[in-house]
């Protein structure tokens, strides 16, 4: 599934965070790591508080040099660099996903705040919203030594629709490579932590709205219990769990409590206005999460 792996560099030691799990994950799968560089358009001189890299030799040389430095590793490694000056970066990672034929892109999840991000979102968040080829998100604050600490637990959230369900060979594709568990999780709200439109209806039917997430919560304990039943079928080591309450909450508790060491999610890929107006999950966990955090898009009309 996962045989090219794209690693975007912008030369600075936050973005090659995601290396040490690139490389461990390359390895497992058998992948080739793809160094990538996109030359911006009227770049910055320094990002992250670093020299910004800005000329197509220089860029050639770094990925050479992160090359010689990936030597120790059992990993097969290519470069690339985009020459042509781009504007826009994620755009131009999204793109090269394709051209450069590869299943699965590596990000550090990492944004500076404020209102740009308000407005755009972050290169990572945009990559996800442009590109039809899974993501895989690492909070540079999180990173630590993969070779020692391989995945034993995986959990796969799901909501019961369709569109979700494009996760779950992913998922079970992961778990079978590392002989790790699958942990299946739907996450029903509560009647005080609805997303803001279904909140503003549960204000005017109290009573029936309770009901209704009721009913919601024993239909999700069914459905994962024949997802979980149907992976299990096909040799893979299953649970499903339902919770109530706020969805990043359970999240963030259900990966500390349960020891997860990877979550795998579809997501629509909204805008950071819209999905901050319909409750979207993706720009509310990623800056939270502790664990790294791959990204499917989803299929399909049903909103994240």
């Amino acid at each position: 599934m996962f045989k090219r792996i794209l690693v975007p560099l912008d030369g600075s030691n936050l973005a090659e965070k995601v290396l040490p799990f690139a490389c461990v994950l390359a390895e497992r799968l058998q992948a080739t790591l793809v160094l990538f560089h996109v030359v911006e358009k009227a770049a910055p001189g320094e990002i992250h508080g670093q020299h910004h890299i800005r000329e197509v030799a220089e860029a050639k040389a770094y990925l050479t040099q992160v090359t010689q430095q990936l030597s120790s590793t059992k990993v097969s490694v290519s470069q690339d660099v985009h020459e042509v000056q781009e504007v826009g970066v994620a755009q131009t990672i999204s793109n090269h996903a394709d051209e450069l034929h590869t299943d699965l892109i590596v990000l550090c999840a990492h944004g500076n705040g404020g209102l740009r991000d308000v407005l755009y979102g972050s290169i990572a968040q945009q990559v996800i919203r442009q590109s039809n080829v899974p993501v895989l998100f690492i909070r540079p604050d999180t990173a630590i030594d993969w070779d020692k600490k391989p995945i034993h637990e995986i959990l796969l959230l799901l909501d019961g629709s369709k569109s979700h369900e494009v996760a779950i060979p992913v998922a079970s594709y992961l778990a079978e490579k590392y002989q790790a568990k699958l942990c299946l999780l739907t996450v029903v709200p509560n009647s005080d932590s609805l997303a803001v439109r279904e909140a503003i209806t549960g204000r005017v039917s109290p009573r029936t709205t309770a009901l209704t997430l009721d009913i919601g919560a024993q239909q999700a304990e069914a459905y994962l219990s024949k997802m979980a039943q149907e992976l299990s079928n096909q040799g893979i080591l299953a649970t499903g769990r339902v919770l109530r309450g706020e969805v990043t909450s359970k999240l963030i508790e259900t990966i500390s409590t349960e020891g997860i060491d990877l979550v795998v999610m579809a997501t629509h890929g909204h805008n950071a206005i819209d999905a901050h107006w319909e409750g979207s999950l993706t720009p509310r966990f990623l800056p939270k999460t502790p664990v790294p955090v791959m990204l499917v898009r989803g299929i399909g009309e049903d909103r994240e």
